[in-house]
Formats: C-alpha cells, structure tokens, sequence
C-alpha cells in the first residue's frame, strides 16, 4: 500500500465541491484539490436510473488522512451516500510528493 492517495468524490455542483475543497485544505487533510464541474453522471438510486450534471473533486493526502477526510466529506455533503474513494499513488515527482507530505502535516 502505498503512502499518497489521489481523493475522488462527486459533488452536486461546484459550490459544493469548492466549499468541501476548501474545507478540506483548512485543516491540512488534502494538499490540493482540482474541481470539474458539470460532468454527467448516470447511475441506480433505489432501483430507478437517474442522469445528472455533477462537479468532480479530485484531491492528493496521504494515507493518514483518510478517515477524517471521510467523515468531513460525509458531514459537509447533501448526498446521503457520497461518493468518496481512494486510489494509490505509486510513482510520481518525488518533489510533489514530498510536498503533499509537508502540506498536510499537522
């Protein structure tokens, strides 16, 4: 497993995902965050298929961070179930690397 982690999570529209971004960063969860806004989504909510326009934030932190990235994005999101994954970082600028590190410490 590795240390870095790029953060998805959908948001409901850029206001929302600037605000969490935003959030996020104020207490050195994510060391960044890049927003795009009005993707389409399409997706099964209680057995019926629903079409959106959604903004996507996309963020780097380190593996430490992720439980209380989880529960502020589940504290400031209007989904009852947001979506929040992680991926590995396993190669990269070593120097953006380590300046995630430093980014986010506490």
């Amino acid at each position: 497993m590795s240390k870095f982690k790029i953060l998805y999570i959908t948001c409901k529209n850029n206001k929302e995902a600037k605000q969490i971004a935003k959030n996020l960063v104020k207490k050195k969860l994510i060391a960044c965050a890049n927003l795009f806004p009005n993707i389409s989504s399409i997706y099964r909510w209680k057995k019926k298929i629903y079409s959106s326009s959604e903004t996507v934030l996309v963020a780097k932190t380190i593996n430490s961070k992720i439980k209380n990235i989880i529960q502020l994005v589940k504290k400031n999101h209007s989904y009852a179930c947001p979506c929040i994954v992680f991926a590995d970082i396993k190669n990269g600028n070593k120097d953006f690397l380590n300046w995630i590190s430093k980014s986010v410490k506490s």
